[in-house]
């Protein structure tokens, strides 16, 4: 197996009592080092997807599809890497129903069947996206691309975002995490659905694939989930860097449900804001950019910035203007709308907020850290309004990671 193969797959498989060896990066590095030691050693080399005999051990799954679903089916989606599954699964459905349509799904950064449909010969890609482990391969099988070109109606290609909020519909529906490359067919059956509306003739039937999800990617997965069903969009907005200002950009964002929130003073001018806000409506993110920049913020939509999403998002900072002056607090705020308001309309105006973060953690809180510009002798009067506010908190100005980072 590659050496990117998560552990949960690896420590099963070890379970079984075969002895697991690592090698490259891909399936296809790990394919041709396999390869190297039936040369070297001689054992045998059954191939997984890419023979006759594991092809149609594979179209099994389309006599059970059939079998349990005696109703028409418009559509069978199959994720595909090798293309061993949905060589074998079109196989046999296309044999019994042939009106039904075989459509494969692929991660846009590794369309290896796609492309070689299109050009009518097989493709190898430079290099694969490892999101989706399970389907990363740089070529697909001679014979599965044979069948492939006989059987296969259509091969949709979808990106991230949209394999992570496949992975949360399947969760909310089953309580089952699937991986990535087991949730394809889903995001390609969302595609599909929302590309042909009501006019269907049958079922849409997703195959699953797997469930090799290690835990700590959920975290990656729960981000862009919702970006992924369109449900949420980021924003960066520039603002006066005046006391103020912040409350009249809350103000601006309405009632609408906050997911992120990071804000530091970039110059005398101006602060920037990284904010993500959850969406109610087809069209609000970009009524929601026009309305802010209706109002003389400098405004840019993120929510398809790849960059934006993977790394800027956790980097947003900088130094304070004033550095004796700030002070810096870690609340927990109650995770209701009116919260942040709250919180600003019983603050001085006097006082300046340098800084401001806040991710939402799907919890009944929201775990905020705020630098605020208080004058010495101003310390007593900033302690009262954190008593009145009644929010728990904890100074955290001396603590070094702030020294170092953001002090």
């Amino acid at each position: 197996m590659p050496v990117t193969t998560p552990s949960i797959k690896i420590d099963a498989v070890d379970r079984l009592g075969a002895e697991v060896l690592l090698h490259g990066d891909t399936y296809d590095q790990a394919q041709a080092y396999a390869e190297t030691l039936v040369g070297r050693d001689g054992p045998t080399l059954i191939h997984p997807y890419d023979d006759p005999d594991v092809i149609a051990g594979q179209g099994t799954i389309g006599m059970e599809i059939l079998r349990q679903n005696p109703d028409p089916i418009e559509a069978v989606f199959v994720p595909v890497g090798g293309g061993g599954l949905i060589a074998g699964v079109g196989a046999f459905i296309k044999r019994v129903c042939p009106k039904t349509k075989i459509i494969g799904v692929e991660p846009d950064d590794a369309a290896s069947m796609h492309d070689s449909l299109l050009a009518g010969h097989i493709v190898e890609l430079d290099q694969v996206g490892l999101f989706a482990d399970g389907v990363a391969t740089k070529s697909v099988g001679k014979e599965t691309f044979r069948l492939a070109r006989q059987l296969v109606d259509e091969v949709i290609l979808v990106d991230t975002d949209a394999v992570c909020a496949a992975i949360k519909d399947v969760f909310q529906d089953t309580r089952a995490i699937l991986k990535p490359a087991g949730a394809l067919a889903v995001a390609g059956a969302k595609l599909y659905a929302t590309r042909s509306g009501n006019d269907r003739r049958g079922s849409l039937v997703d195959i699953c694939s797997g469930a090799n999800m290690n835990f700590d990617r959920l975290r990656h997965v729960s981000e862009r989930a919702e970006l992924g069903e369109r449900r949420e969009a980021i924003f960066a907005v520039a603002i006066p860097e005046s006391p103020g200002s912040l409350k009249t950009f809350c103000t601006l964002l309405g009632t609408r449900s906050i997911t992120e929130f990071n804000y530091r003073y970039a110059s005398d001018e101006r602060a920037n804001i990284f904010v993500g806000v959850s969406l109610r409506e087809k069209n609000e993110a970009a009524d929601l950019a026009a309305e802010l920049s209706k109002a003389g913020l400098e405004t840019l939509d993120l929510s398809g910035n790849e960059m934006a999403k993977l790394h800027v998002r956790h980097m947003v900072g900088g130094h304070a203007p004033k550095a004796t002056d700030e002070v810096l607090y870690r609340f927990e705020f109650p995770e209701r709308p009116g919260a942040l308001m709250r919180f600003l309309e019983r603050m001085s105006h006097n006082w300046n907020i340098s800084l401001f973060h806040y991710r939402n953690h799907g919890t009944d809180y929201g775990r905020v850290l705020i630098g605020m510009q208080v004058p010495a002798a101003d310390r007593r009067r900033f302690q009262a309004f954190l008593d009145e506010l009644g929010y728990p908190y904890i100074e955290e100005t001396d603590n070094p990671a702030y020294r170092l980072f953001l002090g």
